[in-house]
């Protein structure tokens, strides 16, 4: 089959315009070629343009590279996935001392580890940042038990890129540039801001849903020292150039079997909503679409979202970069399109409530993480739940959301904001493997406390 460019442009533009998406670039390999897409601007600021080039943040899309840099590290026999981080890092320490002893790098890779994952200390602009950011790890408590259950976490990969820094003597930036990007010619593609300065790049934009975003107050809230777990920023053609090193062996910077390793699942996943997961691999988001497997990765930024999708039996990727306003529909259309016609990817049903008789009391109660309190009940006689921040996390606004059943473990919960298609997030009760139970919101474990 042909591929439609213009067809694919006109939908591309129809579908930003459609979900107030100020800017976006697209690529798409098919048939062993990389087409590329771009429409609207970079900043409603300035009204620069998107052109294809263009470089955007990926968010937690950085996780892959950072996975990739340390399956490296292990085919080089550098490493041991199934040992203790202590092993390397023999100052590494958490709130948990058998977590502290115990966490593995496979866990942290899988987001199996239990280590709370939202913890953004900034620990500076210097060369030390990483490991000064780890240090400062010793009070971070576990959402659960190392081995438990996924709970995604992105301080997780900021341990992962200070084991990397420790194993090749350089920073993780320095190492993921000299052993990924620069072997596999991804010449869009950086860690650094002021290295954007030499490309066209996108500024994230914040607002209400169904309105057109204003330009974001800051460039990027995370600090430098999260680089591992969010903080890459690329072309979406540099991004699809990744993923095809993984759909050909490794190129030149991993061998066919480590390629194996890290699509291979080491986990189910519960929550099969918020990033559309089915499973979890060593590094990479694992899907199945009707009996087809896939693997990829979403991001976010601050007023930026990236997705990548990759159907290995079909020789397929597509990478998706947007600059704020509503991403997610946008890409739950674009992209279901796209891999129904290129790799015969059944379109997915968006996420929602559906006509059940589904109870909630089993799940009424009290669920923690750190920094983080969710409340089951009722209200009004109709099931309700609060998302409320505390700690060191009690800044941010809580939340009030009425739940909507899809299944007898799953809900739906309507007012979660923008960050959610047609405005439901994935509320999913579950059990522990200690026989606890526990709610995910957002991909996230939170153990029931009462």
């Amino acid at each position: 089959m042909t591929f439609q460019r213009d067809h694919w442009q006109a939908r591309l533009d129809e579908l930003r315009a459609a979900n107030h998406v100020p800017g976006a670039t697209l690529a798409v390999l098919v048939d062993g070629e990389i087409h590329e897409f771009a429409t609207g601007v970079l900043n409603r600021g300035t009204g620069v343009e998107a052109t294809a080039d263009s470089v955007f943040q990926l968010g937690s899309v950085a996780k892959i590279y950072t996975a990739t840099l340390i399956m490296q590290l292990v085919e080089a026999g550098l490493l041991d996935l199934d040992a203790p981080v202590r092993d390397v890092l023999p100052d590494f320490t958490v709130a948990d001392a058998e977590a502290s002893r115990t966490i593995t790098p496979r866990q942290l890779l899988s987001h199996t580890s239990g280590l709370s994952g939202d913890f953004h200390l900034d620990t500076g602009r210097g060369d030390d940042c990483i490991a000064r950011y780890v240090e400062g790890c010793a009070d971070l408590a576990q959402d659960c038990p190392p081995g438990t259950t996924v709970s995604y976490s992105g301080s997780g990969y900021v341990v992962l890129g200070r084991i990397a820094e420790v194993l090749t003597g350089m920073t993780w930036d320095q190492a993921l540039k000299e052993r990924v990007l620069a072997p596999l010619g991804l010449d869009h593609t950086m860690m650094l801001p002021e290295d954007l300065l030499r490309f066209r790049s996108a500024m994230g934009h914040l607002g209400e849903p169904g309105q057109d975003p204003d330009p974001a107050p800051v460039w990027e809230m995370m600090p430098r020292g999260f680089g591992p777990g969010a903080i890459v920023c690329a072309s979406a053609a540099d991004v699809v150039r990744l993923a095809k090193a993984h759909l050909d062996g490794g190129a030149s910077v991993l061998t066919p079997a480590g390629v194996a390793a890290m699509q291979e699942r080491q986990v189910d996943v519960p929550d099969k909503w918020t990033v559309s997961a089915d499973g979890w691999g060593l590094g990479w988001t694992l899907y199945d679409w009707d009996g087809t497997p896939g693997f990829g990765h979403d991001g976010a930024a601050t007023g930026q979202y990236a997705y990548l999708r990759v159907v290995p039996g079909a020789g397929v990727a597509v990478a998706l970069l947007t600059n704020g306003g509503g991403a997610r529909p946008l890409a739950t259309a674009l992209l279901g399109e796209l891999l129904a016609e290129t790799a015969g990817v059944p379109v997915p049903e968006p996420f929602g409530p559906r006509e059940v008789d589904a109870d909630i009391t089993p799940h009424l109660g009290t669920y923690r993480r750190e920094g983080v309190v969710i409340t089951v009940g009722t209200r009004s006689g109709a099931p309700h739940l609060r998302y409320e921040f505390v700690d060191g996390m009690k800044a941010y606004p809580s939340m009030d959301m009425d739940l909507l059943p899809v299944t007898d473990t799953v809900f739906a919960a309507s007012g979660a904001g923008p960050s959610f298609s047609d405005a439901y997030m994935p509320v999913v009760f579950s059990t522990l493997t200690d026989g606890r139970k526990c709610c995910y919101i957002g991909m996230r474990a939170a153990p029931k406390v009462a």
